[in-house]
């Protein structure tokens, strides 16, 4: 029996030691993290448990069968977070490049076929050079295979990818369909089509860094959600992060007591907004103020920066935000604002999160960049999210809603539950002066007359008070007893039931 013991002690270290000391040496000398490494930061201590710790390799060309590493550069498993279950795949860069196999996908298969039978989350930290070119199509279908689960747990249990090192070619497309991408600033890059490929079919001359690094897909693409300094930042903050999410889509997201009182009131809301309706104001100040404890996680600060989304508590409930931020364009809605938006709201809708909505916007980009990108298709997706979402919705308007855009912003007509106005909100179909100029064009060479003709239109529509006739506002609220009103309103939503008509799905317009 002892001989058995040492054997599997022996291969236990060989495992453990992937792809040896000197390239261990080399990793750290990257400002890399190993592996192993990494999943003893993400996980709870002493809380992981390794799968497939003895799985080699079944290729035997190109002298590969000499070269067999235990566990074939994944360590996977499952572990705890904060006390809470969570499936984990920790691709080594140390052996073979980290670069995915059949068997190597096969280790990943099973620990997300698990997560879905036990409904928990599955988080990727990648970081390999793409498939093993050694094993040809075999590798290639160890990805399809490992996308189709992406696909089947998609909206059943949160999935999040950290990219920690390269991410190239098919490797790339897991962790697009995964709900959420984080990257490491200067070590790593996503791209389908590396620098030396670009170069070659359209002559451009571009780093990785360019090409596809952590800045380039938080502020151009949108691909990513956040970047980090490095490694340890960016497992700690991951950790912070799923503090909000549930576990799976039958559960409730989490709660975290605050000694944050629900009815708080925030006197300095009452002058946020400027008197000047075309002076801008930071619409995060409100976010801030009305969260739990001023905790606000935000998500893509750096893209499509007129709308800011993020998760917060609520009289410690995890609650989704969407803003128009009227410091960056005026707050319109444009292509990669609603796209951003409307992939959140999605989430949010599929995990039992509600959703709150803070209101200035004065319509829709125009231009012919926006028209010949599909403003009009794009626009469509953030309508099409909040009106299939059946989670409770709640909406504040700060101050503009005009046009279309009033419309999209979770308005009662999409069945928002509880919409609100601060007294100076302005909801019309567009602003007093546009208004005024189509109505009177006669009187277009007369500025008095046409400054009298504003002033009545402003009087008459500049104000939430015709809306709230409607019953389109359901009340019209001072703005430093926003926090409260929005507590006591999820609190009478939380047990709220609203289904969609069957169907197989719907076909939002991509």
């Amino acid at each position: 029996m002892q001989h058995i013991l040492e054997e599997l002690e022996r291969k236990r270290a060989a495992a453990r030691l992937g792809g040896g000391q000197k390239r261990i040496d080399a990793q750290h000398a990257k400002g890399k993290l190993t592996a192993r490494e990494r999943l003893e930061l993400l996980l709870d201590e002493d809380s992981f448990e390794e799968w497939d710790m003895f799985v080699e390799h079944r290729c035997t060309d190109f002298g590969m069968a000499h070269t067999k590493i235990p566990g074939d550069g994944v360590v996977t498993g499952y572990g705890t977070i904060n006390g809470r279950l969570v499936f984990v795949f920790s691709q080594d860069f140390t052996v073979f490049g980290g670069a995915l196999s059949e068997a190597h996908a096969e280790k990943i298969c099973k620990i997300m076929d698990q997560a879905m039978k036990v409904g928990a989350p599955v988080i990727g930290l990648n970081d390999s050079g793409g498939a093993r070119i050694q094993e040809g199509v075999a590798s290639l279908g160890g990805y399809a295979e490992v996308f189709q689960r992406n696909v089947l747990a998609s909206g059943v249990i949160p999935q999040i990818s950290l990219i920690m090192g390269p991410c190239a070619g098919g490797a790339v497309y897991s962790p697009a369909m995964t709900d959420f991408i984080f990257m490491v600033k200067d070590s790593s890059y996503m791209f389908v089509t590396g620098p030396e490929v670009v170069k070659t079919v359209t002559h451009e001359d571009v780093t990785a860094e360019q090409l596809g690094g952590a800045t380039t897909h938080t502020t151009k693409s949108g691909v990513a959600d956040l970047a980090f300094d490095n490694d340890v930042e960016a497992l700690l903050m991951l950790r912070r992060f799923f503090n909000y999410l549930p576990l799976n889509n039958r559960d409730k997201p989490p709660v975290r007591p605050s000694g944050d009182a629900p009815d708080r009131l925030i006197p300095s809301l009452d002058t946020l907004v400027p008197e000047n309706p075309n002076k801008p104001y930071d619409i995060k100040e409100a976010i801030l103020k009305v969260v739990d404890d001023g905790d606000f996680f935000e998500l893509q600060p750096d893209y499509a920066q007129n709308i800011v989304i993020g998760f917060g508590r609520m009289d410690g409930h995890t609650v989704g935000f969407v803003a128009n931020q009227p410091l960056v364009l005026a707050g319109c809605l444009d292509i990669k604002s609603s796209i951003k938006a409307a992939r959140f709201v999605r989430f949010c809708d599929a995990f039992n999160i509600p959703v709150v909505t803070f209101v200035d916007v004065p319509g829709f980009m125009p231009g012919t960049s926006q028209e010949y990108g599909g403003i009009i298709k794009h626009g469509a997706k953030l309508l099409y999210a909040y009106a299939e979402a059946t989670v409770p919705k709640i909406t504040i308007i700060t101050r503009k809603a005009y046009g279309g855009a009033y419309d999209v912003m979770a308005s009662k007509h999409l069945r928002g539950d509880v919409n609100l106005a601060w007294p100076n909100a302005e909801i019309a179909v567009m602003g007093a002066k546009g208004a005024v100029e189509i109505i009177f064009r006669e009187d277009k060479s007369d500025p008095a007359k046409l400054a009298a003709r504003e002033a009545e239109y402003k009087a008459r529509f500049a104000n939430p008070f015709v809306a709230g006739a409607r019953g389109f506002i359901d009340d019209v609220i001072q703005p430093h007893e926003t926090r409260k009103r929005i507590c006591r309103s999820l609190a009478m939503l939380k047990d709220k039931k609203l289904d969609n008509p069957w169907r197989k799905h719907g076909n939002i317009p991509l």
